[in-house]
């Protein structure tokens, strides 16, 4: 498990509000010292059935987490799915059957495993209607009389359609105490939920604290704005990417977004520096788009995908046949594009004298050789590249730093990674 601080450094990441940090900063510090992962709760609803970029935001966070040692907990309301969430809404949503929300629930499994771990110990799924279809009537009513009516109309959403005279239907005020419900049946640590969420989450809270449990920590996260640039993504708007759309299709739905979203994109979708984004995208707004695309079409549909739509994409043609600026903009781009997933050639600092390397020492770290005599030979072929400069010299040392990207052959790229121990033992 990661300390405290990476671990931070994560969790903070794209997040609009975490409430309140100094409960969360206990809670982990308490599972390091113990090793017990936190339980992180993420509830969906089967509306529809498919899911978008804009649901994955959560999705990836939750899946964050999981990463960081921790478990996660999905909750498909097919009990709360039957009542609508009404969070975000100008009017009641339109109720589902059983049956619709059963259907639904089937492919939205299947298209979380796109985004979430599935190994048992990192991952346990639930349904909320398996305790709310034992429940009896006078238990909803000692439920709900935790919550007050003025207190549900202090949402935003609803006071909103109050002072519109717009109709609020009575099985609408029952939605946040069923969400927050869930939180005590799971005994969560921690909920995520969209900006939009929070009532739903602090309502949690309430109910935990007055079964006697740990309030669980709130964390929010932005609404993807959609390709429109103006409303959140939504397949209402007709402004959506679908996680199960052709890769093809998906990129190019990501290239027609402004440029002033693609930022956003990068922070809540991917793990990839932010920072060396925005510079990319200041030189490059186009070819920087299409990386974005690429790596989340990676993400998605696999390698291969990705690498069939790159090569027939004018934006990334452009940049193979430019200049060498260009050519060691693009190495950079990579370095973002590929991140945590890249090939690693590991060295370690007793590996460096006056900052170089013997090349074939850096050229076997990539594992794309076996021995020491087979790297020799691929530099002697010119098949080897150092931050886009051929290296055909076996017996050179090279200036090599973190983060730069040697090259074998047409398509093998490692990124270099330098440790502080000495790996050779």
């Amino acid at each position: 498990m990661e300390n405290l601080q990476k671990q931070l450094e994560l969790i903070k990441r794209g997040t609009a509000e975490i409430f309140p940090e100094e409960e969360l900063i206990v809670k982990l510090e308490r599972s390091i010292e113990t090793g017990k992962p936190l339980r992180v709760k993420l509830g969906i609803d089967p509306s529809t059935k498919d899911i978008h970029l804009g649901h994955t935001v959560v999705l990836h966070k939750l899946r964050q987490f999981q990463e960081l040692g921790h478990k996660a907990v999905l909750i498909i309301g097919d009990g709360t799915g039957l009542v609508g969430d009404p969070s975000g809404r100008d009017k009641t949503r339109p109720q589902l059957t059983p049956e619709e929300i059963e259907e639904n629930a089937k492919t939205y499994l299947e298209q979380v495993r796109k985004v979430l771990l599935m190994d048992k110990d990192k991952l346990e799924i639930v349904k909320n209607g398996d305790w709310f279809r034992k429940m009896t009537f006078f238990d909803l009513v000692r439920l709900a009389s935790k919550i007050t009516v003025a207190r549900v109309l202090e949402r935003d959403d609803f006071a909103e359609r109050f002072k519109k005279k717009v109709p609020i239907s009575l099985h609408e005020l029952i939605y946040p105490v069923m969400q927050g419900y869930d939180s005590v049946m799971v005994n969560s640590d921690i909920e995520l939920g969209g900006t939009d969420q929070k009532y739903n989450l602090l309502v949690g809270r309430d109910l935990q604290r007055d079964e006697g449990q740990e309030p669980q920590i709130c964390i929010t996260l932005p609404l993807l704005i959609g390709t429109d640039g103006k409303q959140k993504m939504s397949k209402s708007y007709d402004n959506y990417i679908g996680v199960t759309e052709p890769a093809k299709t998906m990129f190019d739905k990501i290239l027609s977004i402004p440029d002033s979203l693609a930022r956003d994109y990068a922070l809540l979708l991917t793990n990839g520096d932010v920072t060396s984004f925005e510079a990319l995208l200041s030189q490059d707004p186009a070819g920087t788009k299409a990386l974005l695309a690429l790596k989340i079409v990676e993400q998605y549909w696999g390698q291969e995908a990705a690498q069939h739509v790159s090569e027939a994409d004018a934006s990334l043609s452009l940049l193979r046949k430019a200049s060498v600026d260009v050519s060691s903009l693009e190495f950079k781009m990579f370095h973002w594009r590929m991140g945590e997933f890249a090939q690693k050639a590991v060295i370690s600092k007793s590996d460096l004298k006056d900052g170089k390397v013997w090349i074939v020492r850096l050229v076997k770290a990539t594992g794309f050789v076996k021995s020491n005599s087979e790297a020799r030979q691929k530099i002697i072929e010119g098949a080897v590249t150092l931050n886009g400069e051929k290296i055909t010299d076996p017996e050179s040392e090279v200036p090599v730093k973190e983060g730069d990207i040697i090259k074998l052959g047409k398509k093998r790229l490692a990124v270099v990674k330098i440790e502080t121990t000495d790996k050779h033992g």
